[in-house]
């Protein structure tokens, strides 16, 4: 009888999480990519020295973000816009004329709010770091909205100065007020009317350091109601892991030029225009969107990235091929996609027409961005939004908050350093285990991607049986005659409500063929019960399909 062995069995080589592994090779492709993208720079001690002087003086602000760049890229142009180019030198220097103007006469202060209204241009960032280097609060006021929405918003925060563009002169009303940028010369320009320009010849006393930073507030988007406030206070190591990760997935170099299409007071063009401060690159900007312009500037500029919603990639394809082959787009190493979802089959025709320089990035105005993904990912999990950026985290979580297991669907909670606190009115998200909804249902596959199968209330009963709109949006876009989609649930008598969807076709195709393609592809009760062929699809300013407008506009 062979005798038995006493004492601890022997244990294999344990193999560590797959979490664990994925981060191990995020954070080893981070110092590589630092190092490509010459973020590691050398600095001479007097550099080093200024910029340990803005942090104390300014803390975790957009104000020190500027003057950073100001210090380690001062000859770099920092803003390319339709008045020419401005360094990061000059812009400091003018930001800093500002805020001792708007102290001295507009009494601004740390804790004063100060709303900004404009396009894109260097008008908005010179109102948003010089009232920073102030501690004021900064409001980002959306240009989309009508005259009564700006007329609602103002009057809700009260803020105490208005900095805008002069075609917005009648939302001031009787607030003090500051114009960023004229649409008109001479006698037909606004009276009597101070400007930013004015602001920077300023000979006002220096402005002390804050008692304390400054904060930004973004409006959400408003698409399921009116848009709230969402203050955000971006900590260090939420900006660093978002900009490790960008450099490492996407490949971006410090001093390229960066075309940012989307609005700045969004988050996506926002968080964007921090990382181009950061990387000191130069952001190539205009006041409105015109995809061939956008093509034509990275040819000018050497950009390196282009930032965009879907619906304006949608627009670089429709200029055609033979225009987008024109200009020299061989500088260009990403384009970064957000704020609303990226269909399968666009980022299919985009990646076949550009390259794989397609990125998509998820988030939003309340949790930041909290995952990328690459054009590997978007060819090999089509539909997918990619793998959390470091130092951010994911969970998709039951009707009981327990986690789902891979591959189901549930409610997706994100957390990091980009997470807002509460919105400006006391109300805030739920949040489980320090990670906030984002109000999307989604899944994660076996890598550990995300997709998100819709908004939790845009989920439609038909029969009693779940139905996801962006599954059947997806499948009908994948159809070579459309170019894009949205599901809506009308009610129905019979079925409780049916799917409608709305299509802008791209050449000859009836409904019937569109309803026998969902139901070659997908379960017969996911077929939409109409189809209504239109020219466009309601959208707000940073390309959201405005669904409730749709459901108001149906009629059986």
């Amino acid at each position: 009888m062979t005798p038995r062995r006493l004492g601890p069995r022997p244990i294999g080589p344990m193999r560590p999480p797959d979490w664990l592994v994925r981060a191990a090779g995020e954070i080893s492709g981070v110092s590589v990519a630092l190092i490509k993208s010459g973020v590691w720079r050398s600095a001479r001690p007097t550099q080093l020295v200024a910029i340990e002087r803005a942090l104390r003086q300014w803390g975790q602000s957009m104000a020190a973000l500027g003057a950073i760049a100001a210090i380690r890229f001062p000859d770099q142009p920092a803003v390319i816009d339709e008045l020419g180019t401005v360094s990061y030198r000059e812009l400091d220097r003018r930001c800093s004329r500002q805020a001792a103007a708007l102290r001295a006469q507009y009494g601004i202060v740390a804790g004063s709010k100060v709303a900004v209204l404009c396009r894109n241009h260097r008008g908005f960032l010179e109102a948003t770091l010089a009232a920073s280097r102030l501690g004021a609060d900064v409001l980002f006021v959306n240009t989309e909205f009508a005259p009564p929405q700006l007329e609602l918003v103002l009057e809700r925060h009260h803020p105490d100065l208005l900095i805008h563009d002069e075609e917005f002169a009648e939302a001031a009303g009787d607030l003090p007020a500051v114009i960023a940028w004229h649409d008109t010369e001479g006698a037909n320009a606004a009276p009597s009317r101070t400007t930013l320009d004015d602001l920077a010849v300023s000979e006002a006393p220096e402005a002390p350091a804050p008692e304390r930073p400054g904060h930004i507030t973004i409006l959400t988007s408003g698409t399921t109601g009116a848009p709230k406030a969402a203050p955000r206070a971006p900590t260090a190591w939420g900006l660093a892991g978002l900009t490790a990760s960008t450099l490492n997935r996407i490949g971006l170099r410090a001093g390229e030029p960066m075309v940012i299409c989307p609005p700045l007071f969004h988050g996506l063009g926002l968080l964007n225009s921090m990382l181009a401060l950061f990387l000191g690159s130069p952001l190539v900007l205009a006041r409105r969107y015109d995809a061939a312009a956008v093509l034509a500037s990275v040819d000018k500029n050497r950009a390196g990235a282009i930032v965009a919603v879907p619906v304006m990639l949608q627009r670089m394809l429709d200029v055609g091929p033979a225009a987008i082959a024109e200009p020299d787009l061989r500088s260009l190493r990403a384009v970064i996609s957000g704020a609303s979802a990226l269909g399968p089959a666009l980022a299919e025709r985009f990646i076949a027409q550009f390259g794989p320089v397609l990125c998509d990035a998820y988030g939003s105005s309340e949790i930041g961005i909290a995952t990328i993904a690459t054009s590997a990912d978007l060819i090999a999990a089509p539909g997918t939004v990619g793998r959390p950026c470091l130092g951010s985290s994911v969970r998709i979580l039951d009707d009981h908050d327990q986690p789902a297991r891979t591959g189901v669907t549930g409610r997706i909670f994100a957390g990091g350093g980009l997470v807002f606190g509460g919105y400006s009115d006391g109300s805030s998200k739920t949040v489980v285990d320090g990670r906030m909804s984002t109000g999307d249902l989604g899944h994660l596959d076996t890598a550990g991607r995300l997709f998100v199968d819709g908004r939790e209330d845009d989920m439609i009963v038909s029969g009693g049986e779940n139905v996801y709109p962006v599954e059947v949006e997806d499948c009908l876009m994948s159809h070579p005659a459309v170019v894009e989609a949205v599901v809506v649930g009308v009610p129905d008598e019979e079925f409780g409500q049916r799917l409608v969807a709305y299509v802008v076709p791209a050449g000859e195709v009836t409904e019937d063929e569109l309803v026998q393609h969902v139901r070659a592809n997908l379960a017969r009760y996911k077929a939409p019960r109409k189809i209504v062929l239109v020219d466009d699809l309601p959208r707000n300013a940073t390309g959201k399909i405005l669904r409730s407008k749709l459901t108001d506009r149906w009629r059986p």
